[in-house]
């Protein structure tokens, strides 16, 4: 594209960026800190780390509060930060059998080894405006807490928490579909380098993509894109209309080598995640002795149950046979789920383009005269 140099803006650009502050802080209110942000905005800070790509909660709040609240321009800061920043070493891949669970609910059965345990969520209340969050002062706050952690509220001993889809795999009716979590590898497994993986951050995506390629496109996407994506799948758009097996959110251990003992690892922090499986009926192939579910994986950083579950859905609608809705095409899903690209190209239509309109009103004119005369 041809665009024409602009002078003398440089003090208009310095002053505009002073108004976005002063409209932040014209009203007079108290600032926001940071520690506020992370705690009582807690799903708005997952949010911009997964769409982000950088687990960092301190980092995203602040993010958040520059961006005024605009989780896309958050992720997008975030985004831009993580990368000026070196690469020292590579995870070994997440075993979420360890995870520290805070919420798993299934839908595919009522009663399943160590029970639903429904964890912090708004799925079963009514969606009512709270109006005494208005008048919320620091001893209301502090009342509830005391209240709330003066009753016995833990069990004395945690329930194991089996995998459900487990289930359906022992009886034969799940399909492997290939690792993808280490739970499934053996105990002398070899883990894949991480050159064998693939990076997006590093190397462009090449179609057919491999699943691990697809799974870092989905996890960095954006979660109104996969919720679309997904909904028009479910709605009719394709066929996949899947029933979650499993739903967990928890914190998981981050491990990585040894920096001396090459047999040993070291877990250097936990952090919050969600994982879901969705289980799908499976198209019958020729070639099968016996038909079965077939199954969807999603994990993205945060408390996201809606991002994971829609990531599990593309995750099994992408490798349908012969593609015919877009949510089964992945050349187009992983193209357009990226919110920080997709709002890149359409934000470069507000930078000056008087040389392209101006060849196309030429162009356009001299058509209307050449008709005219004709």
């Amino acid at each position: 594209m041809a665009y024409v140099a602009v002078r003398g803006g440089q003090r208009a650009i310095d002053e505009a960026e002073r108004l976005m502050k002063y409209y932040r802080l014209k009203n007079g209110s108290l600032p926001i800190s940071v520690q506020q942000i992370r705690d009582q905005m807690r799903l708005a800070v997952d949010r911009v780390m997964s769409e982000g790509s950088l687990y960092a909660p301190d980092l995203a709040a602040i993010a958040l509060k520059q961006a005024e609240g605009d989780t896309l321009e958050a992720s997008f800061l975030l985004r831009a930060f993580r990368s000026t920043l070196p690469r020292n070493l590579y995870s070994l891949p997440v075993d979420t059998t360890q995870i520290r669970m805070i919420r798993r609910v299934s839908a595919t059965f009522k009663d399943i080894p160590g029970g639903q345990f429904l964890g912090p969520t708004r799925d079963y209340t009514k969606r009512l405006i709270e109006f005494s969050l208005r008048e919320e002062s620091e001893e209301d706050v502090k009342d509830f807490l005391a209240e709330y952690m003066g009753e016995d509220n833990v069990p004395d001993t945690l329930p194991e928490f089996p995998r459900v889809v487990d289930l359906l795999r022992a009886d034969g009716l799940l399909e492997n579909r290939g690792l993808h979590k280490v739970g499934q590898w053996g105990a002398d497994a070899i883990f894949p380098e991480p050159e064998d993986v693939g990076d997006i951050t590093r190397q462009p995506i090449r179609f057919p993509a491999s699943r691990a390629v697809r799974m870092q496109s989905l996890s960095r996407g954006e979660q109104g894109a996969l919720l679309a994506f997904a909904y028009s799948s479910a709605r009719g758009y394709g066929f996949i209309h899947p029933t979650l097996g499993e739903l967990r959110v928890g914190y998981v251990p981050l491990e990585v080598p040894h920096p001396i003992y090459a047999e040993e690892t070291i877990v250097v922090g936990w952090v919050l995640v969600t994982e879901a499986e969705i289980v799908a009926r499976m198209e019958e192939q020729a070639d099968q002795t016996r038909p079965q579910f077939s199954l969807g994986y999603g994990f993205c950083f945060g408390h996201n149950d809606v991002k994971a579950m829609s990531m599990a859905t593309l995750d099994r609608s992408m490798v349908s046979e012969g593609a015919t809705a877009p949510a089964e095409d992945e050349e187009f899903v992983l193209y357009h789920i990226d919110g920080i690209e997709s709002s890149g190209f359409v934000s470069h239509w507000k930078l000056p383009h008087y040389v392209d309109f101006q060849a196309d009103m030429n162009r356009l004119q001299s058509i209307q005269e050449r008709r005219g005369r004709a």
